[in-house]
C-alpha cells in the first residue's frame, strides 16, 4: 500500500466514523425496536450489521457503476441525494405507523380491575395488572402468530439510504486507474462504518438497561415509531 493510499484509507475511517455518529438515522432505529420487539442482543447486532452492509453496500454498486460508465461526481452525489430523500420519507412513513399502531396497543393494554384468578385448590383471588406480556407475569395467553417483517422493512430502508462521502473518495483512486486501491478504500469505509453502527447501539442498549424503563413497557411500540419519525424528519429537512 502506497502512501496515498494509506492517507485515503485514514481519511476514509475518519470520515466513515463522523458520518456515522452525526447520523443517528444509523442506529437510533435499531436501539429502540430492540427494546420494543425483545431482540436478542445477538438478533440486534446481526440485523444492525446486515443493514449496515446493505446501506455501504448500494453505494459501492452505484460508485463502481458510476465509475464504469465515467461518471461525474456530480451527477452520482445527486442520485445519491435523491435516494437520501427516498429514504428519509419511509422512515417518516414508516415511523408514523408505527407509532399510531404502538400508541394504539398501548391504550387497549390498559390495567385490569378485579383480575380474577382460580387457583387448582379451588381459591380465587383478584389482582390489578396490566394485560401486557412480562417475566413477573406467568399468565399464559393463546399464541399468535407471528410474522416480522420489521427487520425487513429496515433492511429496504438502508438499502436507498445512501453514504454521500463514499463516492468522492472512490473517485480519487479511480482517476487514477488504481483498482486496488477503490477496494482498499471501500473496505476501509465499510469496516468502520459497520463496527461503528453496532458498537453504538451495543452500548446504548447497555446504557438503557441500567435505567428504570418498567413505566414505559406499554408504549415501547409508539416510542420507537416516534423517535423513527425524528429520524426521518432530521434526515429530510435538518440534512443528518
Amino acid at each position: 500500500m502506497n502512501n496515498e493510499i494509506f492517507a485515503l484509507s485514514v481519511t476514509a475511517a475518519s470520515i466513515a466514523l463522523l458520518h456515522t455518529i452525526a447520523g443517528p438515522d444509523h442506529y437510533l432505529p435499531f436501539i429502540v425496536m430492540s427494546k420494543a420487539r425483545n431482540w436478542s442482543n445477538l438478533k440486534t447486532i446481526l440485523i444492525t450489521t446486515v443493514c449496515g452492509i446493505g446501506h455501504v453496500g448500494s453505494s459501492i454498486v452505484i460508485g463502481t457503476i458510476g465509475i464504469v460508465f465515467g461518471l461525474s461526481v456530480a451527477r452520482m452525489q445527486f442520485f445519491e441525494g435523491y435516494r437520501g430523500n427516498v429514504a428519509a420519507w419511509l422512515f417518516i412513513i414508516f415511523g408514523l405507523v408505527y407509532f399510531g399502531w404502538g400508541l394504539w396497543r398501548g391504550l387497549k393494554n390498559k390495567a385490569h380491575h378485579h383480575h380474577h384468578h382460580l387457583h387448582q385448590d379451588g381459591s380465587i383471588h383478584k389482582h390489578e395488572h396490566d394485560h401486557i406480556q412480562t417475566k413477573e407475569h406467568a399468565h399464559t395467553h393463546p399464541e399468535e402468530p407471528k410474522v416480522n417483517v420489521t427487520p425487513w422493512i429496515l433492511f429496504t430502508i438502508f438499502i436507498l439510504g445512501p453514504c454521500e462521502p463514499l463516492i468522492p473518495l472512490l473517485m480519487l483512486p479511480a482517476a487514477r486507474q488504481n483498482s486496488s486501491g477503490v477496494i482498499v478504500v471501500a473496505t476501509v469505509f465499510s469496516i468502520i462504518t459497520i463496527f461503528t453502527m453496532v458498537s453504538l447501539v451495543v452500548l446504548s442498549l447497555l446504557g438503557l438497561k441500567m435505567l428504570p424503563m418498567k413505566f414505559l413497557v406499554r408504549y415501547m411500540h409508539a416510542i420507537a415509531g416516534f423517535t423513527i419519525f425524528i429520524c426521518g424528519m432530521g434526515i429530510e429537512f435538518l440534512g443528518l
